[in-house]
């Protein structure tokens, strides 16, 4: 056994001796109180419990040494025997600022009342302090902001926190999502957690100076520093942190890049991301007169005032279509809540990075109106100037359908120009896509839709999760805390997302090539065992559809099964042209024998929806009023069945002789229930019951009717359950919503279990029939269906596909048992056309070849373009990164002296702002270094299909991976892109 694989184990057995040395720590190490510096052996002893050593010394020494370290913690030896806890201040340290540490002021100022709180990492501290009133001093908070503590207040501050303390709590609320008041209240406990000292309550100053702090950072960072204007002359949309990867005119694209052939364009492309998040919800808390935003419009967040006058004159005037596809409406309709300022916020995302975009968040009032995506997708695109956009919507079916006609009743600036320059599509997210009706479901793919890779169009979603788990505190703030700290958290995602894509877009490469390979060699196999006359006609079909949707699209069956109804009617006809000729089969003179099997069918519906009620009231639960119910139905039931014998009977004489012995054996004294009389339909019969050939072949066309609607049944079942899990899962939370939820995703399964169940009756009786009518080879249309079959299009929301994910982690598990679209492995449900006359015969084999092989191909192409855009994002990284190291080289060249506006001329802050110009270029230029470190051989790697190593051998790539199945990207081949990505040189600068 080796203990470092069992390091617990290891510790048990040394437990003792680590509870031995805390309590040893709590004596003052030695018997002989001695100064550790002086050697003094009499006086009172003090150690720090922040320097480490926790050496011992008299107050004069302990005073020497922590000149630069006054916010420490001491404790006082007392002569009781124990160490107490005791402050720098008793011991008489002051602070004095404006001059340097352990120089004392010939005109110090006092701070008010003699006391000052300082809220450090340590706790928070009463300390005594003195300001310089030497000549013409700084004012007070300049010279606390010199000596690195943040001010309260600007005119007579009594507290300060030191840069560090507001540095730790933002990196930790970005990271744990912690709230100031969390945050303040641990700080409070580190300074007394016994509750017998009055800890100065300076909360509310504290969340003023990390607002302050936060806002101060965005400037410094984004260069506002660096410019005469100062924060004065910043510009929306100007400190928001960009998202590399995406093109950037004039920024990370060549200068001819409009000038690339169409079969190119795509590389170009702009991956938009739309969704609304209803959990960023804010209560009816001040105002923006009270708490207005420090950066309003300056980052992520829409310019407020003008959101809010946009909403106003518009709100009333855009009429928000019925959708056509799932019930959107009624969700909107849920989640409009009063009592609320926002009931959620909307934002607009780089997709294939899950970036935030600048200026494209906004608040939401009531549902997901149109009027607001709309303002935040033209405040979005209103400075891009590319040439192709996607836009990805859970919504985008109905959304798009009236867009560029809502538009024209804009202002002028939201007239987005979409003629035949550029070029905006509009499709759904994947996991959303299995929601929609049928015919989104290839309309609006990413999988089919072509010069998309393998976009997902999820990001926004990935987002969301991100800053979720802040919610509680933001519905609490006011409107412009609010702003403010999202703006914040937006910023620092995109900034991790930034330092990230090195190995990000590494590991979807990696990947990548291998799936292009594979899904090459699959498409080129199956192209070559199929008549090359259909293919090429398939292919001129295809890319016909390609470039225009509104074509028949070839991915979909054309050959419909037929209906019941359909079934039903066509047996009447051939009934009515049989009497016209005098040898119709009727026995009774208003019930036909297609009409006596239909009827019989639909009242074994009627029973198996009666013996599901009965079973879900049990004897106890049920009310006298649901027991009276059931029994009047299954009352009814039973005379209608009672009726339809007499019939049957005239058509299937024999079945009298069959019912009286049955009558005869069993108890008379017995009931039998409405659901569970035997209606002996021709399939359940033996051979040896006489029953007219007619009968068994006109069951037979009813039955397979049957068996496709009830399959369309399941599949829509499936969809809604989809659509209503997605929905609860994003957006109902808390015990009243997510009771309702539920409520509704059981009444969704009834339906599907209600389809499954129909559709395994219909099977059951074609199995009986088959025999009799010597059909063979009938398994085929209408397959088995096992509960594994049962599962939705997409498996997120699958509990059969989250077992299989399971399953996929164990030993011989493999990714192709739970593969999606991509990579294709769906339930047979999903890829079975349907059953009836229509689906026999060459015409239906040749249809279903044609959609198999068009998705091969679209298969084929998406990884071929996953690739070629991963590449081109690779170049578009690295020259991002060097376009902002030259924009900061510039900045740090400006060694003119000047100064912000009303701050007066200082040389210390020409200096300091080219230092600042400096780091930030140095830091740029390492980032730029290390992509190209790790993507030295992409091109090479590529080129060889897989078959050489991606990672240098001499540098390792870390496991990266932020759960998506995502794009690609290939650069281009011509002269302007000759130089092998990790080669652009720093030497631009």
């Amino acid at each position: 056994m080796f203990w470092q694989d069992f390091p617990m184990r290891q510790w048990l057995l040394d437990r003792e001796v680590f509870l031995a040395e805390f309590l040893r720590l709590e004596s003052r190490g030695t018997l002989t109180p001695t100064c550790r510096d002086c050697g003094d052996t009499g006086a009172q002893v003090y150690r720090c419990i922040d320097c480490d050593g926790r050496e011992l010394y008299c107050s004069g020494c302990l005073l020497r040494r922590h000149f630069q370290n006054g916010l420490h913690r001491i404790e006082v030896w007392r002569e009781e025997g124990y160490f107490a806890k005791t402050s720098f201040k008793s011991l008489g340290f002051c602070f004095q600022l404006g001059h340097p540490l352990g120089e004392s002021c010939h005109f110090p100022v006092r701070s008010s009342h003699n006391t000052f709180t300082v809220i450090e990492t340590n706790g928070i501290h009463e300390v005594t302090l003195n300001y310089c009133g030497c000549g013409t001093p700084p004012p007070h908070f300049v010279q606390l902001l010199r000596f690195g503590w943040y001010p309260s207040t600007v005119g007579f501050p009594r507290s300060a926190a030191t840069l560090r303390v507001l540095n730790t709590f933002q990196i930790l609320s970005f990271e744990s999502k912690a709230s100031a008041f969390e945050y303040y209240q641990s700080l409070a406990r580190l300074s007394d957690n016994i509750g017998t000292t009055t800890i100065p309550d300076r909360y509310r100053a504290f969340m003023r100076m990390v607002r302050q702090y936060r806002n101060i950072k965005m400037l410094k960072r984004s260069g506002r520093g660096h410019e005469s204007s100062g924060a004065a002359g910043t510009r929306q949309r100007e400190c928001a942190v960009l998202c590399p990867a995406c093109p950037h005119p004039g920024v990370n694209l060549e200068s001819d890049w409009r000038d690339a052939p169409p079969e190119k364009r795509f590389l170009y492309t702009l991956f938009l991301g739309m969704d609304a998040n209803f959990r960023l919800k804010r209560k009816m808390v001040s105002n923006n007169a009270s708490d207005p935003s420090l950066s309003n419009g300056w980052a992520y967040f829409v310019h407020e005032s003008e959101f809010k006058e946009f909403l106003n004159t518009f709100g009333t005037l855009v009429i928000q279509e019925p959708s056509t596809c799932s019930n959107h409406n009624a969700v909107n309709k849920e989640r409009g809540k009063d009592g609320l300022a926002a009931s959620g916020a909307g934002t607009v995302d780089c997709t294939r990075h899950d970036m935030k975009r600048p200026s494209s968040v906004g608040d939401l009032q009531k549902g997901e109106r149109y009027v607001n995506m709309d303002y935040l997708f033209c405040s979005s695109v209103e400075l891009e100037e590319l040439v192709e956009v996607v836009i990805s919507y859970d919504i985008a079916c109905q959304w798009s359908i009236n867009l560029w006609e809502r538009l024209k009743i804009y202002p002028s600036w939201m007239r987005v120009n979409h003629d035949s320059s550029t070029s905006y599509r509009f499709l759904v997210p994947k996991f959303h896509l299995p929601a929609h009706v049928l015919k989104c479901q290839t309309k609006y793919s990413f999988n089919f839709n072509p010069k998309v890779g393998r976009t997902d169009g999820e990001g926004v979603e990935r987002g969301w999760a991100h800053i979720n788990p802040i919610a509680s505190s933001t519905r609490e703030m006011g409107p412009g805390a609010r702003r403010d700290t999202l703006d914040d958290h937006f910023g620092d995602w995109n900034w991790k997302k930034t330092v990230k894509l090195a190995t990000i877009l590494l590991k979807r490469i990696t990947d990548a090539v291998p799936e292009m390979v594979e899904h090459r060699e699959l498409h080129k196999a199956l192209t070559e065992r199929l008549p090359a006359e259909d293919v090429s006609l398939w292919e001129v079909e295809l890319s016909a559809w390609e470039k225009d949707t509104s074509l028949p699209n070839p991915m979909e069956t054309r050959v419909k099964a037929l209906s019941q109804n359909a079934v039903r009617l066509q047996l009447a006809d051939e009934e009515h042209a049989d009497a016209s000729l005098g040898v119709a089969y009727v026995m009774h003179e208003e019930i036909s024998a297609s009409h006596l099997i239909s009827m019989g069918i639909d009242l074994e519906e009627s029973q198996r929806q009666t013996a599901m009620t009965a079973a879900s009231l049990s004897s106890t639960t049920a009310t006298d009023k649901q027991k009276t119910n059931l029994k009047l139905r299954m009352s009814t039931l039973k005379r209608k069945i009672e009726a339809w014998i007499e019939v049957q009977h005239m058509y299937i004489p024999s079945l009298r002789m069959v019912r009286a012995r049955a009558h005869d054996a069993m108890d008379e004294q017995l009931e039998i229930p409405a659901h569970e009389v035997l209606l002996r339909l021709p399939s359940s019969l033996t051979s040896t019951t006489p029953c007219d050939m007619r009968l068994l072949s006109i069951e037979w066309k009813l039955r397979q009717a049957q068996a496709s609607d009830a399959l369309d049944d399941l599949r829509e079942g499936l969809r809604l359950r989809s659509y209503v899990l997605i929905d609860k899962a994003r957006f109902q939370h808390g015990q009243v919503a997510n009771t309702r939820a539920n409520t509704i995703v059981v009444r969704c399964q009834a339906k599907v279990n209600a389809a499954a169940n129909r559709y395994c009756a219909a099977r059951s009786a074609l199995a009986g029939l088959a025999p009799r009518l010597g059909v063979e080879g009938w398994e085929n249309l209408v397959p088995e269906l096992k509960k594994g079959d049962i599962r939705a299009a997409a498996a997120e929301d699958d509990d059969s596909e989250k077992a299989r994910k399971k399953q996929r982690r164990k030993p011989g598990g493999t990714e192709k048992e739970v593969a999606s679209e991509g990579h294709r492995m769906l339930s047979w449900i999903w890829r079975h056309a349907g059953v009836g006359e229509q689906m026999h015969g060459d015409g239906a084999l040749h249809d279903i070849l044609r959609v198999e092989w068009c998705k091969s191909r679209a298969r084929q192409d998406r990884w071929r373009e996953e690739v070629e855009l991963l590449q081109e994002e690779m170049r578009h990284v690295q020259q991002f990164l060097l376009h902002r190291a030259a924009t900061w080289s510039k900045r740090a060249a400006d060694l003119a002296s000047w100064c912000l506006p009303n701050v007066p001329a200082d040389p210390l802050f020409d200096a300091g702002r080219v230092a600042f110009a400096l780091n930030q270029q140095e830091q740029f230029l390492m980032m730029a270094r290390h992509c190209g470190m790790l993507w030295c051989n992409v091109a090479k790697y590529v080129q060889s299909e897989g078959r050489c190593d991606i990672v240098p051998r001499s540098s390792s790539m870390r496991e990266e991976d932020d759960g998506e199945d995502d794009e690609v990207s290939p650069l281009q081949d011509e002269a302007e892109h000759n130089a092998p990505l990790g080669s652009i040189s720093v030497d631009a600068l």
